[in-house]
């Protein structure tokens, strides 16, 4: 499954990372608010599941200047694009990115840090088919006190369904698939756990924005 993806994502991320920054600032709505709220502690560890071209990153590690970064991402295509951001950006002492699947990895392996204080996800869950377990790990991950944040595609319901139905499909060429069942399966998730689940539709219900609070 992990092989599959991989080559899938490296085929469509092989040219498109060139432009992919430029490209989807128009329409990737929240991920500025999102790393805006973060608000990590001095010497905190952030990690981002689905990376892409570390964008998110690098915008993060200039606003924190006392956290470190990490994130992880299925293509390679896509990382060679991060390494790049990072070492333009002078960040390589605080932020780091590797290879793997999102939905199983190991980060005490990969970066030496087995929890982290905040995990964040931004328009990476619609194109992960397992994306629950990827909440499960993501989860489990989380420090005593940690928060996980996420931004993606919303329902679009205060939207007309014309603009709706256009962006869908035109989402799946890309294989976007917004997930509708999001809130609901934080939800049952933040409830077995006793974490606290806050949600919002910004943007008139294109996006859809969580955190979730782990218990201290």
């Amino acid at each position: 499954m992990e092989m599959t993806a991989a080559i899938a994502m490296d085929r469509m991320y092989r040219r498109q990372r060139y432009v992919y920054d430029f490209t989807r600032r128009y329409y990737l709505l929240g991920r500025d608010l999102l790393i805006r709220r973060l608000n990590p502690a001095s010497g905190g560890h952030v990690l981002e599941i689905g990376c892409g071209t570390g964008r998110n990153l690098v915008v993060a590690a200039r606003r924190y200047k006392n956290a470190h970064f990490l994130g992880i991402d299925i293509s390679r295509q896509m990382l060679k694009s991060s390494d790049r951001a990072i070492e333009r950006a002078d960040l390589q002492s605080r932020v780091r990115v590797a290879y793997a699947d999102a939905a199983d990895f190991d980060p005490g392996a990969l970066f030496g840090s087995p929890k982290f204080t905040r995990i964040f996800i931004s328009y990476s869950l619609s194109m992960i088919p397992d994306w629950p377990r990827v909440l499960e790990g993501a989860v489990r991950l989380l420090a005593d006190g940690g928060e996980l944040h996420i931004v993606d595609f919303g329902g679009q319901e205060r939207l007309p369904r014309w603009f709706r139905n256009t962006l869908r499909k035109w989402l799946a060429l890309f294989h976007v698939h917004p997930r509708d069942d999001m809130e609901r399966t934080l939800a049952a998730l933040s409830s077995r756990i006793g974490a606290r689940l806050a949600f919002e539709r910004p943007y008139l219900s294109y996006a859809q924005y969580a955190v979730l609070r782990k218990a201290r």
